[in-house]
């Protein structure tokens, strides 16, 4: 089982939720066992993010990027990021 899932993803705005900024975590369900919303070890750009993944509703997840986050990481939709994504112990 691996320990984390490490990617590089694009900042997008998804059909499905056009108003917001996201990176859509491809085998995130297969990852966490669940296509429900869960809670990560989770960095962007080696920037901690908090939030939980949310699901798409087509079987992965989100992670949500904010505007504050983009401004933090100093990326705009369309800009790759390095995503790193580890189970949290509950």
């Amino acid at each position: 089982m691996t320990d984390k899932l490490v990617f590089t993803g694009e900042i997008i705005n998804p059909e499905w939720m056009p108003s917001w900024s996201v990176i859509e975590v491809s085998g995130s369900k297969d990852f966490f066992g669940t296509g429900k919303s869960v809670k990560a070890d989770t960095t962007v750009d080696g920037v901690v993010v908090t939030s939980a993944l949310m699901p798409t509703g087509q079987g992965d997840h989100f992670i949500s990027v904010s505007a504050a986050l983009r401004k933090k990481l100093k990326k705009n939709v369309g800009d790759s990021v390095d995503v790193v994504i580890g189970r949290l112990n509950a």
